[in-house]
């Protein structure tokens, strides 16, 4: 099959869906490349490095497109290319089934496959094709780049002798592939980072990267993302309410505010409110991700840029992956690739269109002359985190002694059995067993009392210190070699000679590693 990418022609759009990286791994697939003229000039790949990795470079769109199998797009293609479109012809690219209804049933009557690369599943499987995720990812980390370069001040707090610099404090509402990549790129850059979810499973993960994650002192049973596709679902209004209260309790201290709240085929819930840009500082950021949608903020205007009355800037892009198109769009033409080694899995340059595969229907919006959108539920379900635990019930003064005399009287009732059962063994044993042998069998049995009393009440964590520590002092046995090692057998001195040898790595190893963990502790 010959794969062609054409020229983007939506105003202002610098990614291309294809690199000459991914050209080469395309055709080890078996297919052939096909590229317009330009198309990835703008991304940083010109048309001689695109020839160098044997892709066939044509001059015209109409060319590459009565040409190509399959074409491999970025943005939805616009009324020219939906003309172009034939029986057939497989056309990948983001295209939203919802807005552009029209054209779905369009290439759905001419016959042509249409994949939607932002519907792909948000299954484990399904990750290396999540174009949406890999743009989001981006969008997060030039969010806060376009914040500092708006910001008057250091993300980072300094001391200086010109005097003190305090850190920026960085709020990002929503914690999902976006938000994380803010709050990784807040955190790196110095600032003190806040950041709200409606989903309480991702709490530990802003944790875990250095924020201080916002909650809100309201109880609701809210539904696992995992359970929902990876996304936030709708809040009730009590919620939202005390939602809201949380920001204008915050929004005069944060000097930046990173909004990423989007649910999918709905427009972006509005979270920061007029009154709460009013209360915030003159001098402070507001970078809206959601301005394609609408946007988080009343006042976001999309695709400009505004200052508001007190100071406050608003940032309403919509193209931040474009803005960094060489990234872009080597991680989308790379998600492309490997929905392609899906779709090809012979790797003999002929596609296989699996509509039971679970990742290729739930992304195919038309097919075989008929619209496929919306996919069933994919037959593997998203893992959500388990339920939570009852508490355990807390208990009386009164039930804690009646439980603690119980587990006493157990532990007493177990030792005393033991040690009725030993000594009658030992006695059993003395009937037939000579003297001598009996002092050295005591010895042996209290020796491995001893030692169990001692590591049985030892927490794990600390048994490679005890035992280091153990094994240097029950190394005594070396004494014994030592008075046996001028015996006039030789077997004898051999054998003497290899119990000093092995005793005495013991007590130097076990002393040596008791040391080195101890310096672990150690500030110096």
């Amino acid at each position: 099959m010959k794969i062609g990418t054409p020229k983007e022609t939506f105003a202002g759009e610098r990614r291309v869906a294809m690199t000459p990286d991914s050209a080469t791994a395309l055709q080890k697939l078996g297919h052939t490349c096909v590229i317009e003229t330009g198309a990835g000039l703008e991304a940083g790949f010109d048309d001689a490095a695109y020839t160098a990795a044997g892709v066939e470079v044509v001059k015209t769109a109409a060319a590459l497109w009565k040409a190509a199998d399959v074409l491999a797009k970025v943005r939805v293609p616009d009324a020219t290319e939906m003309k172009r479109l034939r029986e057939g012809q497989t056309l990948i690219s983001f295209f939203s089934p919802v807005a552009d209804e029209k054209k779905m049933k369009s290439a759905a009557t001419k016959g042509a496959t249409v994949v939607a690369m932002e519907m792909i599943p948000r299954i484990s499987r399904a990750q290396k094709m999540d174009a949406l995720s890999s743009m989001a990812n981006i969008a997060g980390y030039r969010a806060v780049i376009e914040a500092g370069n708006n910001f008057g001040r250091f993300f980072t707090g300094q001391i200086t002798a010109a005097g003190k610099v305090p850190p920026a404090k960085v709020l990002v509402v929503g914690a999902g592939v976006a938000g994380l990549a803010a709050i990784g790129t807040s955190t790196s850059l110095g600032a003190i980072t806040l950041a709200f979810d409606v989903r309480p499973e991702v709490a530990e993960q802003v944790e875990s990267m250095g924020a201080e994650f916002v909650y809100l002192d309201f109880e609701e049973e809210q539904t696992d993302g995992a359970a929902t596709g990876g996304y936030a679902s709708v809040s009730s209004p009590e919620f939202r309410e005390a939602q809201l209260a949380k920001f204008r309790e915050l929004a005069p201290e944060v000097d930046i505010v990173i909004t990423t709240a989007l649910i999918p085929n709905r427009e972006a819930p509005e979270l920061w409110t007029e009154d709460m840009v009013a209360a915030m500082k003159p001098g402070s950021v507001i970078v809206d991700l959601a301005a394609e949608k609408g946007g988080n903020c009343k006042l976001t205007v999309m695709d400009e840029k505004v200052v508001t009355e007190n100071g406050v800037t608003i940032i309403g892009y919509t193209d931040f992956p474009s803005r960094m198109a060489s990234q872009a769009s080597s991680l989308y033409s790379t998600n492309i690739r490997h929905l392609m080694t899906d779709l090809t899995p012979e790797k003999d340059g002929e596609i296989n269109h699996n509509m039971e595969d679970d990742v290729i229907r739930g992304a195919t919006i038309a097919h075989a002359t008929a619209v496929t959108f919306p996919p069933p539920p994919p037959k593997v379900a998203a893992i959500a985190a388990a339920p939570k635990k009852e508490a355990a019930k807390e208990l009386t003064p009164e039930e804690k002694r009646a439980a603690e005399t119980a587990a006493f009287k157990q532990q007493t009732k177990t030792q005393v059995g033991l040690l009725a059962i030993g000594g009658a063994l030992l006695l059993a044993v003395g009937l037939v067993a000579p003297a001598s042998f009996m002092q050295h069998f005591i010895v042996f049995v209290l020796a491995v009392f001893v030692g169990f009393q001692v590591i049985w009440g030892v927490a794990h964590s600390l048994h490679t210190p005890l035992m280091a520590v153990t094994n240097a002092i029950s190394s005594i046995i070396i004494l014994g070699a030592l008075v046996q090692i001028g015996s006039g057998s030789f077997l004898v001195i051999l054998l003497a000679a290899l119990a000093v040898f092995m005793t005495g790595i013991n007590i130097f190893g076990g002393f040596l590693v008791t040391r080195r963990m101890l310096a672990m502790f150690q500030k110096s």
